[in-house]
């Protein structure tokens, strides 16, 4: 997966945040893979507001597939961006998530479905607290290209 240490959570305030994202899905009766999870502030340093907390399964770049579980908090925020290579789709496991689809949103809930291909901005916002399955082409930094100029080119999702 490699480093992500310039976009993701460091020290104490990255144990309480996956402490309290382990809690919630625990609560939910859930199990994660063992894997160590990703909680991404995006270099912001506004995690509760702008963040994600991603659960890596598999990024097999040589065989073309990713397979991520990603957590928001409610109110939380993945920001807007768009992928030039990357074809995702999205299924909401627990809790429902507003999705922002270039100028247009909707409500996702549990169940709820939505592929989204290479070209197309989007970002998504708990609405509580939420946990999404992504299955997509392989993750590569550098085809992430973020609405907000803060982020820059090389955040990761």
């Amino acid at each position: 997966m490699g480093s992500y240490d310039d976009v993701e959570l460091q020290g104490p305030e990255r144990d309480r945040m996956t402490a309290e994202v382990r809690a919630q899905i625990a609560a939910w009766g859930l199990t994660m893979p063992d894997v160590q999870p990703l909680p991404l502030d995006f270099g912001l340093g506004r995690f509760r507001d702008v963040g994600e907390t991603e659960f890596w399964v598999a990024n097999e770049t040589e065989h073309g597939y990713c397979g991520k579980f990603l957590f928001v908090f409610d109110g939380q925020t993945c920001p807007h961006h768009e992928h030039h290579m990357k074809h995702e789709t999205f299924f909401v496991l627990r809790g429902a998530i507003r999705m922002r689809v270039g100028d247009d949103e909707r409500l996702m809930e549990q169940g709820d479905l939505l592929a989204m291909p290479p070209g197309v901005a989007h970002s998504f916002t708990g609405v509580g607290p939420a946990l999404i399955l992504e299955v997509s082409m392989p993750s590569v930094r550098q085809d992430n290209f973020f609405e907000d100029e803060d982020i820059g080119d090389d955040g990761v999702v």
